[in-house]
């Protein structure tokens, strides 16, 4: 995959950073992966490196120039922040010793069993406060659930966006604020990701493939994809799109769905 290809791919990952929280590493471990193939069996795990690296300058990124007002939303989620920091080191690390197909199939069930989640229970595309129910303040995400989120991220690169949408969403928070609180959530997850996966080990195979790693990282790959990423970030924090809540739920939906039967169809 060039290099032209992978910031095009980047503006996608911009798009999807500031829409759906994403921190564009859910549209990068897949493509990393297929960028590279040639790295065999160690391609998966590198993708899962770089997109972590990605998510951080991202999430980042989108943190610093989102409305004071939405991240206030956050107010007194220390432990929360701090529950998920953990459980990200240990999922990262424990990255990097387990089998990259099975992390590559677990990748794709998660996926799928959350987009069959968000379509048959109640408070993802009809949330509360809707549809004739009395509106109510929002709910603040429980601290415990920082260690297993953050854990199951990290260890699979799905980025924090996919469990804390859904989970901000349920809790009473519009489309619009639930995937803007997702960035700094997943910039908390990814950092200690980052740390781990470029203190490690370069990937065995990365010689014999000609692909130049730091520790886990391919960061030519994740130069290109920010390279796209970054200004898509700024001109949609400056003059959002404004798309119907519903909608905005359903796409997220689809999105998932387009994602998971692309890394299905790519092993």
């Amino acid at each position: 995959m060039d290099v032209m290809t992978l910031i095009g791919i980047g503006l996608l990952t911009g798009l999807t950073t500031v829409m759906f929280g994403f921190g564009g590493g859910f549209v990068a471990v897949p493509v990393v992966a297929w960028a590279d193939a040639g790295l065999g069996t160690d391609a998966m795990r590198v993708a899962t490196a770089t997109s972590a690296l990605v998510m951080v300058v991202n999430a980042a990124f989108a943190t610093a120039v989102t409305r004071r007002r939405v991240l206030a939303e956050l107010r007194g989620s220390a432990a929360l922040l701090l529950l998920l920091a953990a459980g990200a080191t240990a999922g990262a690390t424990a990255s990097r010793f387990a089998p990259p197909d099975p992390v590559r199939w677990a990748f794709v069930a998660y996926v799928a069993l959350t987009v069959v989640d968000l379509l048959v229970r109640p408070g993802f595309l009809r949330p509360r406060g809707q549809a004739g129910e009395a509106s109510k303040a929002p709910r603040p995400l429980p601290a415990v659930l920082g260690v297993p989120m953050g854990a199951i991220a990290a260890f699979l690169g799905v980025g924090g966006s996919v469990m804390t949408v859904p989970a901000m969403r349920r809790a009473g928070h519009t489309m619009h604020v639930a995937t803007a609180l997702a960035n700094p959530l997943t910039l908390v997850i990814a950092l200690p990701a980052t740390a781990v996966s470029l203190c490690g080990s370069t990937a065995p195979t990365a010689v014999h493939a000609h692909v130049n790693l730091i520790g886990l990282v391919d960061p030519g790959a994740a130069a290109a994809l920010l390279l796209g990423a970054l200004p898509v970030i700024l001109v949609l924090r400056r003059h959002p799109p404004r798309i119907p809540d519903r909608a905005h739920a359903w796409t997220y939906t689809g999105l998932l769905a387009l994602v998971a039967t692309a890394m299905l169809l790519s092993g």
